[in-house]
């Protein structure tokens, strides 16, 4: 089963917010397949269903950000799958708004979600979409940013972004990473 991850924090206060850009994809990609996210057993919410015949499921943790590894290794449990078969969606300020990229492993690159994934799993390699939301904050002043909405004239970039995520997903479902990455990144 492939599990799709969508992180983010909970809580009213963060929606919209760019660290919760995660949860956007996630829930776009929820609409287009027409599911609906429902309480899981585990610490997250969760939509079933299928694309082109191949299972799939999307989870959002309802850990907060630093606490996302607990809800990733839970799901596999549950969803009766591997961290091979699991795609992590996620901010990422190295890349300018709406840019993506799709990759096999990395770093944290101080990503405190990613950095949880790392530490609970014992690797860094499992799949990847890194979503944009760029840098043009002040120095000292990250967290406000991350936790800021995205801009009025950013709004282009992100929209077309979360719809590429979308089909770069997609394209994951039913093609595999490396298929994904040659065409997406």
């Amino acid at each position: 089963m492939t599990i799709i991850a969508g992180l983010g924090n909970i809580g009213n206060e963060y929606d919209g917010t760019r660290h919760n850009v995660g949860f956007d994809i996630a829930d776009r990609l929820a609409d287009k397949l027409s599911i609906s996210f429902e309480k899981a057993r585990g610490p997250y919410l969760a939509a079933r269903g299928a694309f082109k015949g191949k299972p799939l499921v999307i989870i959002k943790p309802n850990t907060y950000m630093n606490r996302s590894g607990s809800a990733i290794t839970k799901a596999i449990v549950e969803f009766k799958s591997s961290l091979e078969n699991v795609l992590v969606c996620y901010d990422d300020l190295n890349l300018p708004p709406g840019k993506i990229r799709f990759r096999p492993d990395g770093s944290a690159g101080g990503h405190n979600g990613i950095q949880d994934i790392i530490e609970r799993t014992g690797t860094r390699t499992f799949s990847r979409l890194r979503f944009g939301i760029g840098n043009d904050f002040p120095r000292g002043r990250q967290v406000d940013y991350v936790l800021g909405p995205f801009a009025t004239d950013e709004m282009p970039d992100i929209e077309a972004g979360l719809e590429k995520s979308v089909e770069g997903i997609l394209c994951f479902v039913r093609q595999g990473l490396v298929q994904t990455m040659n065409q997406f990144n």
